[in-house]
C-alpha cells in the first residue's frame, strides 16, 4: 500500500500559517499591552520595519487587527485588535506561562494581574466539565484524524 504524503489537516497548522512566526505574535503582544503605534511596536519588538509592515498587513487582511488613522500628514495609523485578535491573548498568556515555567523559572520577566487582583496563572479547562485539559487526555475526532495504518501506529 502506498504511503500518503499529504499533511494532516489541522486547525493548529492553519493558525500557524497566519500567526506562527515570531514577529506577528510579538505585534499582537504589544497591542495587548496597549501599544498601538507602529514606531512603538518596532521599538518594543525589535522587528525590522519592512517585516512588521508585512506582518501587520497580513493580520489586517485576516481580520486580526484593524487600523485607525491618527495623522493625515503624513498618514499614520494606530493598530487595534479585533475580537479574533483579542482571543489570541488567551494563547499568548498560556504560552507565556509555559515560558515562565520552563525558560524563566523563578524570575519571569512579565507578570499579569487578573481583575481579581491576583497574579494570573492561566489554565486551559474543558468548557463542559471544568477539568483541566492536561489532566484528561482527549481523543481526537474529525477529518484531520488519520487512520492507524496511515499514521504508522499499527505494527
Amino acid at each position: 500500500m502506498a504511503k500518503s504524503t499529504a499533511p494532516r489537516e489541522c486547525s493548529i497548522a492553519d493558525a500557524l500559517e497566519l500567526v506562527g512566526e515570531r514577529w506577528s505574535l510579538l505585534a499582537v503582544r504589544e497591542i495587548l499591552h496597549g501599544v498601538h503605534r507602529f514606531d512603538q511596536i518596532v521599538r518594543n519588538t525589535g522587528t525590522p520595519r519592512d517585516i512588521l509592515t508585512t506582518r501587520l498587513r497580513k493580520l489586517e487582511s485576516f481580520g486580526i487587527v484593524w487600523r485607525k488613522q491618527y495623522s493625515e500628514r503624513p498618514p499614520r495609523y494606530e493598530y487595534h485588535l479585533s475580537p479574533a485578535g483579542m482571543e489570541l491573548g488567551d494563547v499568548l498568556v498560556t504560552l507565556m506561562r509555559w515560558g515562565d515555567r520552563h525558560l524563566n523559572a523563578g524570575d519571569p520577566p512579565v507578570r499579569w494581574r487578573h481583575a481579581c487582583g491576583e497574579v494570573l496563572e492561566p489554565v486551559v479547562v474543558c468548557e463542559h466539565c471544568g477539568d483541566t485539559v492536561r489532566n484528561n487526555v482527549h481523543s481526537p475526532t474529525g477529518r484531520g484524524v488519520l487512520a492507524a495504518d496511515d499514521a504508522g501506529l499499527r505494527k
